[in-house]
């Protein structure tokens, strides 16, 4: 926290998720000094880091009641968004969006993009497009399974990060997810609890790979 955060930049977050931008510690400390408020560094491993401006003790205490109430949760759920290798730009942030809402609601995400017909012979952009799925849900989730090629098909698992350091990206400004009415309903898919789930993660996408 404060003068400890050593990366050259940041992105800064204040009160509910107010995005600062990107800037250097030093700004932002500045920032977080002016209203009397400190700076802690909550997701670390995104790129860029991220950091919050809150009031360090009260961050301390609801960090507190929040591992207190996880513990009382009933398992996670398992949610499935599936992608293609030429997704729209528009698709893709809804996609993403509603991955979000997924991972911030507790729940795992499998994320799953399918090959159909000659896009098989161009497996290798199917990747890019996972990569660039975990990169921009990174202030979100954290990766149980990296992209992985199962038939005709790439899976790959996400698990939320602690409530405290989720940081959504794919959101309006009021709150709304991207033109979520527009997504389509059977791109977005319940899997059973992950507790007592007997099938691995690369059968089932193996599976769907062969059925379609």
């Amino acid at each position: 926290m404060n003068e400890k955060i050593r990366a050259p930049k940041i992105r800064v977050v204040y009160g509910e998720g107010q995005q600062l931008g990107v800037m250097t510690p030093r700004e932002a400390l500045e920032k977080a000094k002016s209203v009397g408020l400190d700076l802690v560094e909550i997701a670390a491993k995104a790129d860029p880091p991220v950091c919050r401006i809150v009031d360090y003790g009260k961050y301390k205490y609801e960090q507190s009641k929040l591992k207190k109430t996880s513990k009382s949760k009933g398992p996670a759920k398992m949610k499935e968004v599936k992608f293609r290798v030429r997704t729209e730009e528009h698709d893709y942030n809804i996609k993403c969006a509603r991955a979000e809402q997924f991972l911030d609601q507790g729940n795992k995400v499998r994320v799953q993009l399918q090959f159909r017909g000659r896009e098989n012979a161009h497996r290798d952009i199917g990747f890019v497009v996972m990569e660039r799925v975990k990169n921009d849900l990174a202030g979100i989730a954290h990766v149980d399974m990296e992209p992985k090629l199962a038939g005709r098909a790439i899976g790959m698992i996400l698990s939320p990060l602690p409530e405290e350091k989720r940081v959504r990206k794919f959101l309006l400004s009021h709150g709304e997810l991207i033109h979520e009415d527009e997504a389509k309903d059977e791109e977005f898919e319940d899997s059973d609890d992950i507790e007592g789930e007997d099938e691995s993660s690369e059968d089932k996408t193996q599976s769907d790979g062969e059925e379609e």
